[in-house]
């Protein structure tokens, strides 16, 4: 598998003319909490069509390709999110699709695979993750699009930060969760293109923070994790690819706690009438508790898709079993 590279901006805009037939813009909105040295923005991911920022990276892997990849049908590897995206993208192209996940994984993610056609292939933790980082691959007829390192992922996962500097060209700082790293990577490609000044600072669970890890240690390093029911970000290690890419373009980490993810979950709905999963929320949870966000903070709430049982106990005041 060859190296990702670090999205140009004429790749992101032509992710962004690829896109615009299929889903519109999300959101930017204020979160309005009297704060004396932070304003907050949310953008709202939640709102796309599958209630998830991975459709964009679903949608230009698959649109950016020549049709004759695409005859077999497509493959991914997801916790849940890429698989939804995808299955909506081949759905809306007319392809076959199928997505590697491990059990456990979100049954409201897995019900809307299949509820769009797509095949679902349970596999085991190690395998996923050895997929995930092509230390292992399946054989396959379909063609297999990597979650993580695939170029035309990165370049649409760069779509959310042009959007954010046409919302808001003053922006100081934005705050993405990493799971494998797409999504950080793609935004702060954006910025860095067209708001060098800005600062992006990676969001982890602190039951699985192996990006905080590998700044401190100056490598990628494998990490003890703890059972979490935050599925879409942190893991045991980095994705060994793209961590040279997304460490050249972040400005720092934050590790957040259940408690404050809970807490910003429970905020979003209060406040903002907004339903985020875990890893949606960190972003909220970080923006409120670091000293360095200070400004214009945007907040990219990554997704919404959260068993009804999970959600529930959070709104009650608690936080979901792992």
């Amino acid at each position: 598998m060859n190296a990702p590279q670090r999205p140009v901006l004429a790749a992101m805009q032509a992710a962004q003319a690829r896109l615009v037939a299929y889903m519109q813009p999300t959101p930017l909105v204020p979160l309005d909490l009297g704060l004396p040295d932070r304003r907050i923005f949310l953008k709202l991911e939640t709102l796309s069509p599958i209630g998830a920022f991975k459709l964009r990276p679903a949608l230009n892997a698959l649109l950016s390709r020549k049709q004759a990849e695409l005859s077999s049908g497509v493959a991914t590897v997801s916790s849940g999110n890429m698989a939804y995206g995808m299955a909506w993208a081949a759905h809306a192209l007319g392809v076959k699709m199928a997505a590697y996940m491990y059990e456990g994984a979100p049954q409201t993610k897995i019900d809307g695979v299949r509820g769009l056609g797509g095949e679902v292939r349970f596999i085991g933790m190690d395998d996923w993750w050895r997929y995930i980082t092509d230390a292992d691959r399946p054989q396959l007829d379909e063609l297999l699009i990597n979650p993580v390192t695939d170029q035309a992922v990165l370049d649409g996962n760069g779509t959310i930060g042009l959007e954010i500097v046409e919302a808001l060209p003053e922006v100081d700082v934005v705050f993405t969760p990493y799971g494998g790293g797409s999504m950080t990577t793609g935004v702060a490609s954006a910025m860095r293109a067209l708001k060098p000044d800005t600062k992006i600072l990676a969001v982890e669970d602190e039951n699985a923070a192996p990006v905080t890890a590998a700044l401190a240690a100056g490598r990628i390093v494998d990490i003890e994790t703890k059972p979490s029911f935050i599925k879409s970000i942190g893991g045991p290690s980095l994705v060994p690819q793209l961590w040279p890419v997304a460490r050249e373009l972040i400005d720092g980490a934050e590790t957040v706690s259940l408690e404050q993810v809970t807490d910003a979950m429970r905020l979003l709905f209060s406040r903002a009438r907004v339903v985020a999963e875990g890893a949606g929320a960190a972003s909220l949870a970080a923006a409120l508790s670091s000293p360095r966000a200070q400004g214009n903070v945007v907040c990219v709430i990554s997704g919404g898709n959260i068993d009804a049982d999970a959600y529930a106990t959070v709104l009650a005041g608690g936080i979901p079993r792992p």
